[in-house]
Parts: structure tokens; C-alpha cells; sequence
């Protein structure tokens, strides 16, 4: 019999709708789920996690504000919410979460082309970990789709490429947006402007969807706001521009 992971709806009672029928969802984005026992469905899942997560903070390069060991925890947290609320088998939130805590590892390789070694790291660490060999293909094909621009090919993979850009529609989305910024700035080896950074954001944020209904819920509204915000600011920026050049004229 397959374990299916169901949300426990006495935790949302008290927040009016549920939230695959809530309009304005951003009353529910702070909602944990710490009452799941995920890592009593998936003990095996701890030991590695933890060297894992040790290696990440050993490894990564210093200038990865981004791409840092919080990201990784970050997602595995979203991939948890994301499967709850799509009602995954237990094998499927396993493949996801394990996806999930090596989907950036690449970085302590290779800023560019990072799935891949993130994929041969992986590899490397479930093998030892005695997974099969099926286990570990999923895993990679999972890695692989996290690679801009997404392009899954199925819900698990939805799932994963979701929980990856979660910040998009978070509370805490500039000050995310703003470690990436330095982050690429100092890994391209020429400085970014803020105004050209912000149009950077603004375009992506434009053409980016989520793919599953419930992060759809769960982030479109916040990412609307953030959206908006954006464009505002852009806009002051220029307008503080265009008065600066003026007044030095």
C-alpha cells in the first residue's frame, strides 16, 4: 500500500478558506508544516542530509549569496509544502527532497553548467548511500530541470522547479533579490547597476510562472505585489537619473 502525504486541515481551520480556494493567499504562506514527520517516513534520509548540508557549508565559495546553504534548506522546505498540498506518494516527496538537497551542490565546482556537476555529486553520494540506480536517474532528471529556462516535463518536476523559485512570490523576495544581484555581480566579474538588475528582475518576474496550482495559490498574489514594486522602483530610478543629469547640466 502506497503512503500518500495528506495535509492535516485541523492546522487551517482557523484561516478562513482552504488554501487551494483562497484568493489572497498571502495569510497562508507562514503556515508550517512542522507537524509532517517527514523525517520519520524517510530516517535513512538524515544521516546524509547532514553531511550534505556540512559539505555545502565547507565548499561553497565565500561569494554565493544566493546560492548558499539557506537556498538549499529553503527549497527543501518548499518542496515539502508543494508536495503536501499536490498530495504526493511518499516515494515521489523522497525522490523530490533528496532532488532537492543536491540541486545546487554543483556550485562547489562550477558557477556555469552547475546541474551537471550537481548530477555527478549526487551520483557519487547515493551510490555510497546504496540507493538504486533507477532512484538515482529520477534525481538527476529532477536536477536537470531546475536549469534556466524551465522547461519541465512532468509534476514532480513542476514541483521542483516551483520550490526553486519560491522567493519569487516570498515576503523576503528583494532582500533574496539582492544577494543574487551581488552574487552575479561579483561572479561575472563586471558590477551590475541597480536600475539594469531591476530590469533584469522585472523581465524575468514578467515571462515566469508557476506550474503548480498550489504554488500558484500559495505565491502569485505576493508575486503580483513584488512585480509591482519593482516596476516602481525602476521607475524612481530613472526619474532620479533623469534628475541628476539635468542638475549637472
Amino acid at each position: 500500500m502506497e503512503f500518500v502525504i495528506q495535509p492535516d486541515f485541523k492546522n487551517i481551520k482557523s484561516i478562513e478558506g482552504s488554501i487551494l480556494n483562497s484568493e489572497n493567499s498571502t495569510a497562508l504562506v507562514s503556515m508550517d508544516i512542522r507537524n509532517y514527520p517527514f523525517d520519520e517516513i524517510f530516517p535513512e534520509i538524515l544521516l546524509m542530509k547532514s553531511q550534505v548540508l556540512s559539505t555545502l557549508e565547507r565548499e561553497l565559495p565565500a561569494q554565493l549569496y544566493y546560492h548558499n546553504v539557506q537556498h538549499t534548506k529553503d527549497v527543501c522546505k518548499a518542496v515539502e509544502l508543494l508536495c503536501v498540498y499536490e498530495g504526493v506518494q511518499a516515494e515521489e516527496l523522497k525522490l523530490l527532497w533528496t532532488a532537492a538537497l543536491f540541486h545546487d551542490t554543483g556550485f562547489m565546482f562550477e558557477y556555469n553548467n552547475n546541474e551537471i556537476h550537481a548530477c555527478s555529486y549526487a551520483r557519487k553520494i547515493l551510490t555510497v548511500f546504496r540507493y538504486p540506480e533507477e532512484f538515482i536517474s529520477r534525481v538527476c532528471q529532477l536536477i536537470m530541470a531546475t536549469n534556466l529556462p524551465q522547461s519541465p516535463t512532468c509534476r514532480l518536476e513542476e514541483i521542483l522547479c516551483d520550490a526553486d523559485l519560491d522567493y519569487l512570490g516570498r515576503d523576503d523576495f528583494f532582500i533574496t533579490a539582492l544577494r543574487l544581484h551581488r552574487e552575479w555581480s561579483e561572479n561575472s566579474g563586471k558590477k551590475i547597476p541597480i536600475k539594469d538588475w531591476y530590469e533584469m528582475e522585472s523581465k524575468f518576474m514578467r515571462n515566469h510562472k508557476y506550474f503548480t496550482l498550489s504554488a500558484q495559490k500559495l505565491r502569485n498574489h505576493k508575486k503580483s505585489k513584488n512585480f509591482e514594486q519593482i516596476q516602481e522602483l525602476t521607475e524612481m530610478i530613472d526619474a532620479h537619473l533623469r534628475f541628476t543629469t539635468r542638475k549637472c547640466i
